[in-house]
C-alpha cells in the first residue's frame, strides 16, 4: 500500500477532514487537513490514546493543557500524552494545514 499524503487534498473550509491511513492493533495513523478551524475553549480535546502529531504543511498554533500556546510550522511536532485536554487554538483560513498524527494505544 502506497499513496502521497499531499494528493487529492479534501477542501476543509467547513470543517477538518480526518483521513484514516493506517490501522493497526495499538497504532492508527492518520491525516487531518484543517483550515481556519479551533477547539472551543469549553471543549477540549481529551483522547484514550497517547499522539505524536506532526504539522506537514500550513500554519498553525495550539496549546497542550496549562502550557502557553504555541506556533507551529511544518516539521514542527507534539507528543501529547493520552488523557491531556489540548487545543488547536488556530489554522489559516486561507490555506490547508496538513497533519499527522499517529495515535497509540
Amino acid at each position: 500500500m502506497s499513496d502521497n499524503l499531499f494528493s487529492g487534498l479534501p477542501s476543509a473550509t467547513t470543517g477538518e477532514v480526518f483521513t484514516e491511513l493506517l490501522a493497526r492493533p495499538g497504532v492508527r495513523i492518520e491525516r487531518i487537513v484543517s483550515q481556519g478551524q479551533a477547539t472551543p475553549e469549553d471543549a477540549p480535546m481529551v483522547q484514550d490514546a497517547d499522539e505524536w502529531v506532526v504539522l506537514l504543511s500550513g500554519t498553525a498554533r495550539l496549546r497542550i493543557a496549562d502550557a502557553a500556546e504555541r506556533a507551529l510550522a511544518p516539521g514542527d511536532w507534539l507528543w501529547i500524552p493520552r488523557g491531556t485536554p489540548h487545543w488547536v487554538t488556530w489554522t489559516d483560513p486561507d490555506a490547508p494545514s496538513v497533519w499527522l498524527a499517529v495515535h497509540l494505544d
